[in-house]
This record gives structure tokens, sequence and C-alpha cells, in this order.
């Protein structure tokens, strides 16, 4: 699955980075996944005046506590958007239609926007694919740092096996799930390797 993925992502990536080399690109961090225990990094790539694209990945491998009680949120994720600015990119408002791919596995927490509402009680294993739109606003702090926040909506697929939260507990079910509703929330810091101003 994640070869697969790597031959999908990977060459676009190359290409686009190929034909933007002589245009701006920006590295950026997402706080709140940090305050999540969650490890992301990003990147943004111009690809014209008012269009961005913008690749981001996130890695959380912990379990938290004593390994019986299993409590984790452990997942890593990818998600694409093409971004639109009314104005300037990296200034102001956008827009993102966006798509995203999540491998999950998840216990004994009490999250709320998670799409299983008994996360605290059970544990869920699987992945989950959908798309849909971020709206953010990103603010000019000097000549190589940014700061943006984003909100963004979507609709995933979730196919999961569901069991008991604690360690090797009991097998309950296999299911599929379609979800919608938030899909992505970020304040991050921006740098931007070549400076738009």
């Amino acid at each position: 699955m994640k070869k697969a993925l790597l031959k999908l992502i990977l060459p676009p990536l190359l290409l686009l980075s190929a034909s933007v080399s002589a245009q701006q690109v920006a590295v950026k961090s997402n706080a709140l996944y940090w305050a999540t225990t969650t490890p992301n990094i990003g990147v943004e790539l111009a690809t014209g005046l008012k269009t961005t694209i913008n690749f981001s990945g996130a890695y959380n491998p912990w379990t938290f506590g004593d390994k019986q009680s299993n409590k984790k949120i452990q997942h890593w994720a990818v998600t694409g958007q093409v971004r639109f600015w009314p104005y300037e990119r990296f200034d102001g408002h956008f827009l993102a239609p966006q798509v995203g791919f999540i491998s999950y596995n998840a216990g004994g927490a009490n999250i709320p926007i998670i799409p299983f509402d008994n996360l605290k009680e059970y544990r869920y294993e699987g992945y989950a694919v959908g798309a849909g739109f971020t709206y953010g606003y990103q603010w000019f702090l000097s000549p190589h740092w940014n700061l943006e926040a984003s909100v963004g909506v979507g609709y995933y697929y979730l196919n999961y096996k569901k069991s008991e939260c604690r360690r090797c507990g009991s097998f309950i079910e296999k299911n599929t799930k379609h979800w919608f509703g938030p899909s992505n929330v970020g304040v991050s810091f921006i740098y931007l390797i070549k400076s738009h101003r």
C-alpha cells in the first residue's frame, strides 16, 4: 500500500519541483498538529501568479500511558491541495480543493472531531481516503516568514477493524463508514525559501 502510494505521489512531485525551480517555494509546519504530539511538514510550490500546490504529511507513532490501556492516536497522513489566491499567492485569502489519505490505529482517546463517537472505549485500525475544500488566510510577517490559519471540510470513506481498546483486545467487527465533516484545521508557520517581497 505504501509503495503504491509513493508511486502515485512521487512522479507529480518531481515534475512540479522541476517546473517551479526558479519560482517560489515555502516550507511549513502546523502548530496545532504538534500540540497533539504529531510531527508534520508541508511544502508549497508556486505554479502561477495566483496559484500554488500544497503537499503535507504527518506521522504520529506514540502510545500513551501504560501498554495495557493501549491509548493511542497513531496515524500517518498525506494531503494535497491546489490553492487559488484572489490577489497574490502567499498573501491573504485562499480557497483549495484537497485530497487526502490517512492510515490510523487509534483508541482510548476522547477526540470529538474523529468520526468514531466511542473512540475512548474501542480501538479502530484502518485507512481513510477523501476529498474536500479548505479556506485559509496567510499573513505576511517578514520577507521570509508567513503565518497561516486554515480550516477544511470534506467527505471521507473509512475502512476499519474495531476491537476492544485494551492491548490484544478481542476483535469486534470489520466495517466501512462514509463521513462528512471537518477534514483539517491548522495554524502554520511558513518559511519562504524564495521571498515574494
